[in-house]
């Protein structure tokens, strides 16, 4: 039996989605597919026993879309579509679940029969936040949502409060980053089924932990894509991107492919109750609609959370502001953006190296004040590296809308060995630079492993046929050799092959190092603690702190505003040699009438594994060590008489 437009929208069939394979209230499945390059289609279902049912042709409505139910079909059993004559058995591209990966069969989910417990969960809002990038399949030895819930307190008595998941839609092969996703409905096999990733997501809210998902709207991945052979559209010759054809988001033919990637969106924050988005690559998401796309897509994420907050965040290599403004004021309305310009300008100052893309900046401490002052550092000033103009003007922009970070699943894998940041400088250093991104203005994000120390590299690892791996493999040292350093024979001999397990395997972390490297633990530990229980880093509407270089420039502060001057605090970061800061001609040092600095924290106690810490003295003396940051407050002086 089959439906028509008519009866679609009548009340004998209920749908969650437009399109997809949706569990009826009375029993049976209705299927409805969008399939504009077909004559027609018919699904095969196969029961969970194994039996296969009998075909169903499906009605074709207007504009490329099929619809039918099958009454005897159920949850837990699997589907195929089949197109025109031929006898290719192809998934769902609205799949909920590929249980033998996104070549297998589909497989019917009902998203109602979860029982959730976070009823009273408010959701989050980015202000305020301290994000933890996580990639599912490496976070534990494991690799699977049961096994990362099981860290979860963990993480939350650490101090996080917001992660931020890796894709996780479904791609071919064993191990992949998730970039390469094909089935963007259908959360990966390999980590779990579902209903497993609901559980992750409902035992993170017992923790008062946020989550938030990485999708990929830029690209489909190569190996198990089929929408073509659904429809042509999908794709667009007018763009191009690094990984794959673009999206068609504005062309011909567009409305049914811009419903498929929105409703996504919506899908993930309604029948997971995710507390938002990052978008990957925007730049590469090309619309001149009205109504772009990604503003449309963020406002169908906010629908679909009613009575709570979700939050969506964007990378954008090209540093537009308008996604974070206001709709009414022409933006596209998301709550945040990574700064990549704070990331680069301090590994400058980390590694004291500016190769290829790190070119456009000299890791003084003038920039990394700036960033913290303004978000980005190019706001339409000419890029040397990119020889053209980078950026938008900002300076309107909140500055917890920035996200901030040392590290990152790219920027750590785009090395010769995937070594950690803290691998590669001095520990003191480190530490300063720890000291400014978790008591900044901005809102912080570390990467899987940051926060103790890991050892173990993250490189970039996916596993294809082996045609597909080799260019995969190519394509990977031709963009490493953008460094100089990596562009030898020698260093391209040594670059990882992605296809290689041991590659994945050396990439997952090994938690026993939180034991192992226990000063560095405490260290984020005691700045997250600082951050969460001093008021005065409470992010405020108003500007709520101020900067300025001192020492000859290579120090900066940071003083924090409280509503009576004696609970201001004062962050101090020293880039260079320990020296006295004379003179002190600089009015956001001065304490208060009848008050003095005195040091709360310092990122060289020696419980951190540092030398030690010299007393603040008389005004005019100040001594800080080099290479290291200070956390001020105010006492009363000492009565002299």
């Amino acid at each position: 039996m089959s439906h028509s437009p008519r009866n679609l929208h009548s009340t004998s069939v209920v749908r969650r989605l437009p399109i997809g394979a949706d569990v009826q209230p009375h029993g049976g499945i209705h299927f409805r597919l969008w399939a504009a390059r077909c004559q027609s289609v018919t699904v095969q279902v196969s029961s969970s026993t194994g039996k296969l049912h009998q075909p169903t042709a499906m009605a074709a409505e207007d504009n490329g879309y099929f619809s039918a139910v099958v009454p005897d079909a159920a949850a837990g059993d699997r589907y195929w579509f089949l197109l025109d004559d031929s006898s290719d058995r192809l998934p769902d591209p609205v799949s909920r679940f590929q249980p033998e990966g996104p070549h297998g069969p589909s497989q019917i989910v009902d998203p109602a029969a979860f029982q959730w417990r976070d009823g009273s969960w408010p959701g989050v809002k980015l202000r305020g936040q301290v994000i933890y990038e996580l990639h599912v399949g490496t976070f534990t030895p494991a690799g699977t949502w049961a096994s990362a819930a099981a860290q979860l307190q963990e993480l939350a008595d650490a101090g996080i409060t917001l992660l931020e998941i890796m894709p996780v839609s479904a791609f071919p092969g064993r191990f992949n980053w998730g970039y390469d996703g094909v089935d963007l409905y259908a959360p990966s096999q390999l980590y779990g089924t579902p209903d497993d990733m609901r559980r992750f997501v409902d035992q993170a809210h017992q923790c008062g932990i946020g989550v938030i998902l990485d999708v990929v709207y830029n690209h489909i991945g190569p190996d198990g894509n089929y929408l073509k052979r659904f429809s042509n559209d999908y794709f667009t010759h007018l763009h191009e991107t690094d990984w794959g054809e673009a999206i068609n988001f504005y062309g011909p033919n567009c409305e049914s492919v811009r419903e498929f990637f929105i409703h996504n969106a919506g899908y993930w924050i309604d029948e997971f109750h995710l507390d938002g988005l990052r978008l990957d690559a925007t730049q590469n998401i090309y619309d001149e609609s009205p109504d772009h796309v990604i503003a449309a897509l963020t406002r169908h994420a906010r629908a679909k959370a009613p009575g709570r907050s979700i939050v969506v965040v964007a990378e954008n290599e090209t540093q537009e502001a308008r996604l974070v403004r206001r709709p009414e004021t022409g933006g596209f309305g998301l709550d945040g953006v990574w700064n990549d310009d704070f990331h680069h300008a301090a590994l400058v100052v980390l590694r004291e190296r500016n190769e290829a893309y790190y070119s456009d900046y000299q890791g003084t401490a003038s920039e990394l004040l700036s960033a913290v002052k303004y978000g980005y550092l190019y706001q339409g000033q000419w890029s040397q590296w990119q020889k053209k103009r980078r950026g938008t003007p900002a300076r309107d922009i909140a500055p917890w809308a920035f996200i901030t970070f040392l590290e990152n699943h790219d920027q750590v894998s785009n090395s010769l060995s995937g070594h950690r940041v803290h691998q590669l400088t001095h520990p003191g250093r480190y530490r300063a630079l720890t000291a400014l991104l978790l008591l900044g203005p901005g809102t912080p994000m570390l990467f899987q492993g940051q926060e103790f120390g890991a050892t173990t590299p993250f490189l970039f690892f996916a596993d294809h046929h082996p045609e597909l791996a080799r260019l995969v493999h190519k394509g990977r040292r031709e963009f490493l050799s953008q460094f100089p350093s990596l562009a030898d024979e020698a260093s391209q001999a040594a670059i990882a092959d992605p296809a290689d397990e041991a590659t994945f395997r050396n990439s997952c972390l090994n938690l026993a190092e939180r034991q192992h490297n226990e000063p560095i633990y405490r260290l984020h530990k005691d700045l997250l603690r600082l951050r969460r229980e001093e008021p005065v880093l409470e992010p405020r509407d108003e500007r709520w702190y101020d900067g300025a270089l001192i020492g000859g420039g290579h120090v900066l502060a940071l003083r924090y505003f409280a509503p009576h001057e004696r609970d201001d605090r004062l962050l101090v970061v020293n880039l260079g040699t320990d020296a006295p800061l004379t003179p002190l001609a600089e009015p956001l040092l001065a304490a208060a009438m009848g008050m003095r600095w005195t040091i709360r924290w310092s990122s060289e106690d020696v419980a951190y594994d540092g030398s030690g810490t010299p007393a603040l003295t008389a005004a005019g003396d100040w001594r800080p060590l080099g290479e290291a940051a200070l956390w001020l407050a105010m006492e009363k002086e000492p009565d002299d008489g």
